[in-house]
């Protein structure tokens, strides 16, 4: 993995965000190959899930909504996650994420270093731990408790208790300054009541205060296509079953942020809200669950390293009776890259109940079940399927990357990313092989045919043929057309495969035809 993290950064995939400050340990920025990268998949997406079907349309909408959305689908009193101290080495995480210990097992802490193994020894002696020894870098001897788990960092079975916290951003909307409000409120408490009524009403000032004016940042994209349900239906006369796609940005204050840009406080979604009528769910989600993996392997992903896994009873949300998640072994083990769930009418009947809104739609054709006459007024159950287009984007680069050993002769070494040619952020380098004897213009006319045309390419005169060839294997470029000495006399130029560093020569005046077609046919 590791690997992988040192290319995106040197090969403009990530940055850490706000680097040069020390950087912001959730948040990430897309370099010129990311951004690329991550558009072209989300486009992929796009075009397989709306430009390709009749019955899904897309929808845009605005990530700051009115907080009765929220209340409405159950995220202000629910959303949140079981947060917990580790008393050893200070690390706070998730209860539900953390590593599974059983009741009574050995529970070996394991600290960076001697000096900090030592401290954590007499921290735990003054809090009334006897029976522990160190060795080392360990402090042995303890022994795992009834909630089933360990600190996620050094293993400690010394936690604190499990506390709720809510992963939904909060911010204000609107020209009055909460804290000002407070301000007042908490002054006028103080000097009629004193500060004893002032400490026992505190909290509820501040939150009556924020409240007032409070907004939240959406923590999925999925509720805006829910409250567009009818506008969207009655816009288009479209006809169940039909879905509502949408990509954009969510934020959620996760607990823990892991393995690279898996898993952040913002991060891009790819998600579509499936209605169909009542009863045949089970149906959509077994076609929903095989269309989205058959995706997943088109864009390009192995076929051995994705999986679909049924939620078991105990990890369903409390709306789905079912939920399948298309999985892939990243470089730490199996991973969710994308859920499937069937939703029911939770949410529709959510929104319905809270905004006073009738969302039903009506099938004149339907038959009633109740009266068994034509005519069917209903709430659509949905089937929703939500990838991660950032999660999406990191499985593409670790199954896109290869390190190819030297030969017999010591040569050939390479690290190359074989991406989905219509995922790579280059699609060709064109490559004069000197700068000289009129190539870099032959080269130049090219490039400009394919911009023209609207195939990404990038003119590249800089250093040896073989360390261009190189680059270009690093940023996933498929194909690499290098103008040379015999282009002046037959117009032909080399064109170089990257998978197999194959080469053959094409005629200019073919060169983006044929990079054309190759990118449609593979």
């Amino acid at each position: 993995m590791q690997s992988i993290v040192s290319l995106c950064k040197r090969r403009g995939f990530v940055y850490q965000s706000s680097e040069i400050y020390g950087g912001l340990k959730s948040a990430y920025d897309y370099g010129p190959m990311g951004v690329e990268l991550k558009r072209n998949l989300m486009n992929e997406w796009w075009t397989s899930m709306v430009h390709s079907r009749e019955d899904v349309v897309g929808l845009d909408a605005s990530i700051i909504m009115h907080p009765n959305v929220w209340k409405a689908s159950g995220h202000l009193s629910s959303f949140s996650d079981p947060l917990v101290d580790c008393k050893v080495c200070g690390e706070r995480f998730r209860a539900d994420k953390a590593p599974k210990a059983e009741e009574g097992a050995d529970a070996p802490m394991e600290l960076p270093d001697k000096g900090k193994a030592k401290a954590a020894l007499d921290k735990l002696e003054k809090m009334g731990e006897a029976g522990l020894t160190r060795n080392g870098k360990s402090v042995l001897g303890a022994k795992a408790g009834d909630r089933g788990y360990v600190c996620s960092v050094c293993g400690s079975p010394f936690l604190s208790e499990e506390r709720q916290f809510n992963l939904m951003f909060r911010s204000s909307l609107g020209p009055v300054d909460p804290m000002g409000a407070a301000a007042d409120k908490i002054k006028a408490v103080l000097n009629e009541q004193g500060p004893e009524a002032l400490q026992a009403s505190l909290r509820k000032i501040l939150e009556d205060a924020v409240q007032s004016t409070a907004v939240y940042l959406r923590p999925e994209t999925a509720q805006a296509m829910f409250v567009n349900f009818l506008n969207v239906q009655q816009s288009l006369s479209m006809k169940v079953p039909f879905g509502i796609a949408q990509m954009g940005k969510s934020f959620r204050n996760e607990v823990t942020v892991e393995h690279f840009i898996f898993r952040s406080c913002e991060f891009e979604q790819m998600e579509m809200e499936y209605f169909v009528q009542p009863g045949t769910s089970e149906k959509w989600l077994e076609h929903w669950s095989q269309a989205r993996m058959d995706w997943w392997q088109k864009i390009g992903l192995s076929k051995d390293k994705l999986r679909l896994r049924a939620h078991e009873s105990d990890e369903l949300a409390h709306y789905s009776p079912a939920t399948n998640d298309v999985e892939y072994l990243f470089p730490w083990g199996w991973d969710e890259l994308e859920g499937v769930a069937s939703r029911t009418d939770y949410d529709l009947t959510a929104h319905t109940n809270a905004s006073k809104k009738k969302l039903q739609y009506f099938d004149p054709e339907a038959t009633n079940p109740e009266t068994g006459k034509k005519g069917w007024r209903y709430l659509p159950h949905v089937i929703a399927p939500a990838a991660g287009a950032t999660r999406g984007l990191l499985a593409a680069l670790c199954d896109a990357y290869d390190e190819e050993p030297a030969d017999a002769d010591g040569k050939g070494a390479r690290t190359v990313l074989r991406l989905h040619p219509r995922l790579a952020p280059i699609k060709a380098g064109i490559l004069p092989l000197v700068k000289k004897e009129g190539m870099p213009e032959v080269a130049r006319r090219i490039a400009d045919d394919f911009f023209k045309a609207g195939v990404t390419a990038k003119y590249d005169e800089q250093h040896a043929i073989g360390k261009r060839y190189a680059r270009h294997d690093e940023v996933g470029t498929p194909y690499c057309l290098t103008v040379d000495g015999d282009t002046a006399k037959d117009e032909t130029v080399t064109i170089r495969y990257r998978d197999d560093r194959r080469q053959e020569r094409i005629k200019v005046s073919e060169a983006l035809e044929v990079v054309k077609k190759a990118l449609a046919d593979a």
